[in-house]
This record gives C-alpha cells, structure tokens and sequence, in this order.
C-alpha cells in the first residue's frame, strides 16, 4: 500500500462502510511521512506498540457509516501488516535495525548547565566521568551527593555483571 486512502478503502472492504470511516486511523500510521519519506517512516508506528497507541488515541473502536463497531487495534493491524509483508513488527524488530553512530552514545555536558548547590558543575561531570554516578545533575545535587560517592545504582550494576 502506497496511500493512507488505499489503507482505508481495504479497511471498507473487509469491515463495511466507506473509506472514509477509517481515512483518520490510516492518516495517523503515516503522519511520519511529513518528517521522512521514504519506507524507514514506518518505524515510528508500523509496530505491536504503534497499533496500541493508535486504540489510546482513536479509542477502543469506531462505529463505521454501516452501523458496525470495529476495534481500532483491529484497523491498525490491518495496516501494519499491509505495509510490513504481512506481519506485525514489534517496536524492538525496528530499532534493532538502527545503524548506530558515534554521536547517539557519547554524552555531552553542557557548558551553560546550572550550578545549584555546593558542588558545581565540573565537580559532576568529573563523577560522570569516573563512573561513579549515573545521576543527572540535579538529581545528583538533590541526592546530597559529594565527588567521590558512589550512586548505588552503578554499585547495584557492578553486582549484576558480576554474576
């Protein structure tokens, strides 16, 4: 399927009704084409976690123009699976396929971040840096936290990769 109207006419031939009934459900599957066109636009919703997000929004179901209540999850997986070879992808079977880069994992500590509190701002980072904490600034600073401490969390996971 190449349109949200085609989406919404295979939708009237296998629920009743028009196309219009649906056109709203299968616009909102392919809004992402206002960012990126090409096919990569379906990671952001063609998925299990998209289709329960589009029934929180669109809500549980939708009376179409025959009168027949149709479960929106129902719309939305019909979409999916006609865009995604038949199946429905899980959120994880997308992102799995991202490419990493170098600037998606190397943090960042900002020059203008405020300095709240008696520890400052390099006093921080400089725990960052040391692995010590994993706590964001005012986190840390809210935790009554002094260079040198470690955050429990990093203790915890130490544990954990130990085993």
């Amino acid at each position: 399927m190449a349109h949200p109207h085609h989406h919404a006419e295979s939708s009237a031939r296998k629920f009743g009704g028009v196309a219009e009934d649906y056109a709203y459900v299968h616009d909102w599957f392919d809004l992402s084409k206002a960012w990126f066109s090409g096919f990569t636009h379906r990671a952001l919703r063609h998925h299990a976690q998209g289709i329960f997000e589009a029934e929180r929004v669109f809500g549980r179901t939708l009376t179409n123009s025959a009168g027949r209540v149709v479960p929106v999850r129902f719309i939305g997986e019909q979409h999916v699976k006609e865009d995604c070879g038949g199946r429905v992808p899980s959120l994880q079977d997308w992102v799995e396929r991202i490419s990493p880069a170098a600037w998606m994992s190397i943090g960042h500590i900002l020059e203008d971040a405020p300095a709240t509190g008696s520890a400052t701002v390099a006093e921080w980072a400089a725990e960052v840096a040391a692995g010590r904490t994993i706590l964001g600034y005012l986190d840390w600073i809210g935790a009554g936290r002094r260079p040198g401490a470690v955050d429990e969390r990093i203790r915890c996971a130490g544990r954990a990769a130990a085993l």
